[in-house]
């Protein structure tokens, strides 16, 4: 009995030490598959990271950048889109049909512009390339939003389904005006409405019809004379004249903190080590302050006032109003701006009065104005107001988004005090007494040795609530008053009396 007992209890302890070997054993067995594990644990993981980013990417892709992909005039696949769908109108923001297709009973089609010249580089070609809003807007133009029954049923008869139309925010009305003011002359204008960003008017001459490009083009291309494809609104570059002293009147008021206590004796010209600076015409304007050298653009106060100044503190104003930076638009010239500490006395009194090495387009000069008259605050400038289809459903539509602070609103109240002047006391007073309000600077830039000078004016109207700014260049057009100045009071007077 005892021994069976014993022999029991021995079976036990083995069957029980046999399980803590297998215990062991296991444990042993799992420790070792553990680092193992842990590395088929990160792998995986990290493919099925990469692999969530993807399906992340490609429905970011799809939703929020596919269209500016398809929509680069380098991606060739939008060429195909033609083969389904009539290109989409293009139309002003009052009405006007600027670009249509016309379909023939032979099926065949015919991009044609009704306003020939005056849109040409605004709106663009769509031969020989694209250019223009035609560029800019392609796949819009070729994507239709159709009712959906309708673009069956034509896809069935083999049919193409029309085109979006796309509605610009441009002013025919004022286009057309700016465009008779300037003439034959050459030059640019643009108008933009500050508090948006919309861009009302943008026209350069010399120009070309669209409506015949294509036989045109070899004439066009070569044409090193006129330039006529060049749009000098948005891509011209011309020394800023006497509109560059709002930089260097802004440079001095963040400098000095105020602009009163300034006097100057002005004596017609101007000289520091061996460089003459003249007023223009060598006009003696006598004592002056601040606001009384702005009004007339007398040349030899602000010479002054950049060697005070000096060249690097001119530089990084210049650059705060986007010299030699990037403008938020599609297609543009750089402006240059090439003063800095290192640069002479000579230097720096040229390019305080907006002279020497310094290179601007209109569009930028415009942009400078649009935030002064916005209290500092630049909206981005914009050309599209929105999209619809051909059954007139909006499909998408722009709204006004702020771009950049360029300056303090205190600053933007004093340079816009300061243009007040301009046209209340100065070179400017033929836009005084209108019945509206404007302020502005005019400039006169020198391009030659001759003495040969662009004709310049930036402003804006209603003073106190701006509506509409204009930046105006007119090639070889002499003083801003000249020439620049009366393209500007016509445009203003379109502008309120027209639509009455």
């Amino acid at each position: 009995m005892r021994t069976k007992k014993l022999r029991d209890i021995e079976e036990k302890e083995r069957r029980r030490e046999l399980k803590k070997r297998q215990k062991r054993k296991a444990r042993e067995i799992s420790e070792k598959r553990r680092p193992r594990n842990r590395e088929y644990t990160l792998v995986s993981c990290f493919f099925v990271l990469i692999f969530v980013s993807m399906i992340g990417y490609l429905i970011y892709f799809n939703y929020a950048k596919s269209d500016d992909f398809i929509n680069s005039p380098y991606n060739t696949r939008q060429d195909t889109f033609s083969d389904r769908v009539v290109r989409g109108k293009i139309i002003s923001a009052d009405g006007q049909v600027l670009a249509q297709t016309n379909v023939y009973e032979d099926g065949t089609e015919e991009r044609t512009y009704p306003y020939a010249n005056m849109f040409a580089h605004v709106v663009g070609y769509d031969t020989n390339g694209k250019s223009g809003l035609e560029s800019e807007a392609n796949f819009q133009l070729l994507t239709s939003h159709e009712f959906f029954l309708n673009q069956m049923k034509n896809e069935f008869k083999n049919q193409k389904n029309t085109g979006d139309s796309v509605i610009t925010t441009l002013n025919a009305d004022l286009q057309s005006t700016a465009y008779n003011a300037l003439g034959d002359r050459r030059g640019a204008v643009v108008a933009i409405e500050p508090s948006t960003g919309k861009i009302l008017v943008e026209m350069s001459r010399p120009d070309f019809d669209p409506n015949t490009i294509s036989q045109n083009w070899d004439t066009l291309v070569n044409d090193s004379n006129d330039s006529s494809l060049l749009n000098r609104a948005t891509n011209g570059a011309y020394p800023p004249g006497s509109t560059f002293k709002v930089v260097t009147a802004l440079d001095y008021f963040r400098t000095k903190g105020s602009l009163e206590g300034f006097s100057y004796l002005c004596e017609g010209s101007i000289t520091r080590e061996d460089h003459t600076i003249r007023c223009y015409g060598g006009t003696v304007h006598g004592q002056e302050d601040f606001y009384s050298a702005f009004a007339n653009s007398c040349n030899s106060a602000f010479a002054e006032i950049g060697t005070m100044l000096g060249g690097s503190s001119l530089k990084k104003t210049a650059e705060d109003l986007l010299f030699n930076k990037s403008l938020p638009l599609s297609s543009y010239k750089k402006s240059t701006f090439t003063l800095n500490g290192k640069s002479s006395v000579a230097e720096v009194m040229q390019t305080a009065i907006g002279q020497g090495n310094t290179l601007v387009s209109p569009m930028h000069m415009a942009l400078i104005t649009s935030a002064i008259a916005n209290g500092g605050e630049l909206m981005k400038p914009y050309l599209i107001d929105s999209v619809v289809s051909s059954d007139g459903e909006t499909v998408k539509t722009t709204e006004p988004e702020n771009y950049k602070r360029l300056m303090t609103t205190n600053e933007a109240n004093i340079l816009g005090k300061l243009m007040k002047g301009v046209v209340e006391n100065g070179t400017a007073s033929a836009l005084n007494g209108r019945g509206y309000t404007v302020a502005g600077k005019t400039g006169s830039a020198e391009f030659d040795e001759n003495g040969s000078s662009h004709s310049w004016f930036i402003g804006y109207s209603n003073v106190d609530d701006p509506d509409l700014v204009v930046a105006i260049i007119v090639e070889n057009g002499g003083t801003g008053s000249e020439a620049a100045v009366p393209i500007a009071e016509q445009i203003f007077d379109a502008y309120y009396y027209d639509k009455q």
